[in-house]
């Protein structure tokens, strides 16, 4: 019984569930280590412009660390929503006008003016995920997210 036990405990460590960083020295700062962040995502909310200006969807890494800029230009009253994607990744914080949050969980921002939010988090589970404007139906007032 102890045999099959460890041989399964070993095959679970083994497994391509863990995450992989991208990098493998992290020092003393771990997942948030500067080696371990990918490209920051810019999204802009303004009334009539897509969401997202790049092709396709954003591919993020799980283990690593993100920014998201979301900036609104204060032509409408605008939000971004996403539950399935908040719950899919570890929120660091939410800056918006020098101003630190450190939130347990989000469903959506709205911005009634014009500004910026940044969002620093780390993906963690994998999936596809959508951020978008809530009531849109249009393709270019999404974002979708595969976590790998």
């Amino acid at each position: 019984m102890r045999k099959l036990y460890l041989a399964a405990f070993s095959a679970l460590m083994a497994g391509p569930a863990a995450a992989a960083p991208l990098c493998d020295n992290m020092g003393f700062a771990g997942v948030l280590a500067s080696c371990n962040r990918g490209e920051p995502v810019e999204l802009e909310l303004s009334s009539g412009k897509p969401l997202y200006a790049g092709e396709g969807p954003v591919a993020l890494q799980s283990g690593a660390y993100y920014e998201i800029y979301i900036t609104a230009d204060g032509t409408a009253e605008l939000a971004v929503s996403g539950a399935g994607f908040f719950r899919a990744i570890w929120m660091n914080e939410i800056v918006i006008n020098d101003i630190e949050i450190r939130p347990m969980a989000i469903d959506s921002l709205e911005f009634d003016a014009g500004g910026t939010a940044r969002l620093s988090f780390v993906a963690i589970k994998p999936g596809s995920y959508t951020l978008s404007i809530p009531g849109s139906t249009g393709e270019a007032q999404s974002v979708t997210f595969q976590i790998q």
